[in-house]
């Protein structure tokens, strides 16, 4: 494999996606909704081309093929959810193109993007201990156990998300919102672990990575973690991406309560934004995700080093002498 498409280069994840790409001596070619003066890294791919956003989903696919066409790009690397959900419905037309959809499955990704059939899955396999979740619709006001966690079922970086104390507020969100869209959980005091998980369907072979997140961004972001090794975690979480047949790196996101259970919340089925804390830690999931996709055998995953990781910004200068208010 010679050239990528990465979408969403201006995401969290882009960095390391880029560079370790480039490491492995792949083209890379990045895309973003937004231009390229707006984008730290579009100087770091081949090129650079601006978008329609997924929702526009016909206009976004066909900008997305014309790319790949022209650029000669035979994998398409997708780091967002929404993008995600609109590629997996255009699966065969990337097919019948040559280009390689580097996503889980299309019925995978279906399970993992419907937090109601995420949860029913893992309950009736036995898996995870995941938090009890009830369609909103379904729901009595009077007999939720408070507080309780809303979010829009196919939700992403938490948003959407609500914190309800009493039946008097959740009848105000019903009030307001189509319940047919919500979930309701009940509210798990704990700590929040992540794991990012790259698993080779083919083989089955699976590397695993937690942290705990130490300080989060409000959309769900590790800005400070702590990663470390769990041989229980470490095993549940492959018992997990083995009942969902997993291709390719996911993250999964478990709350750590007191009393040292741990319950899965979700799958993001793309890579974390904090993938990058798990290639510090010593497995390049990068790399090995797009050896799930094709014919390399994927790298075993060594003893990971427990570490603390904080994040940083950093100020680049994409574009100079440019007029006062003229662009932009």
């Amino acid at each position: 494999m010679n050239t990528a498409l990465v979408t969403a280069i201006g995401s969290f994840s882009a960095d390391i996606v880029i560079k370790n790409l480039k490491k492995s001596g792949i083209r890379v070619i990045g895309c973003d909704i937004y231009p390229r003066e707006w984008i730290a890294d579009s100087g770091s791919v081949a090129s650079f081309y601006q978008v329609p956003c997924a929702a526009e989903e016909q206009r976004y696919t066909g900008r997305i093929m014309e790319i790949c066409r022209e650029e000669g790009a035979e994998a398409l690397i997708v780091l967002t959810d929404v993008e995600a959900d609109v590629l997996n419905r255009r699966r065969r037309e990337f097919l019948e193109s040559g280009v390689t959809l580097c996503l889980p499955s299309e019925e995978t990704l279906s399970i993992c993007r419907d937090k109601r059939r995420f949860y029913r899955f893992l309950k009736e396999k036995g898996l995870g201990n995941p938090i009890p979740t009830m369609d909103l619709c379904e729901a009595d006001p009077d007999t939720i156990t408070y507080p309780a966690v809303v979010k829009p079922f196919n939700g992403r970086s938490s948003q959407g998300l609500h914190y309800i104390h009493s039946g008097v507020e959740l009848k105000g969100l019903l009030g307001c919102s189509n319940p047919e869209d919500f979930v309701v959980q009940p509210f798990y005091k704990g700590s929040v672990i992540t794991a990012d998980i790259v698993r080779k369907a083919e083989t089955g072979e699976t590397a695993v990575i937690c942290r705990k997140e130490l300080l989060r961004t409000q959309n769900g972001a590790g800005t400070s973690v702590l990663v470390f090794s769990d041989s229980q975690l470490e095993a549940v979480c492959r018992d997990i991406a083995n009942g969902l047949q997993i291709n390719g790196c996911v993250n999964f996101e478990f709350i750590e309560t007191e009393d040292g259970e741990f319950h899965i919340l979700e799958c993001n089925p793309r890579f974390s934004g904090g993938v990058e804390f798990s290639c510090m830690a010593g497995y390049d999931c990068v790399t090995n995700h797009l050896r799930c996709f094709t014919a390399e055998a994927m790298e075993p995953c060594g003893e990971i080093t427990g570490m603390y990781i904080a994040r940083k910004y950093e100020e680049y200068i994409t574009k100079i002498n440019v007029e006062k208010g003229r662009e932009g």
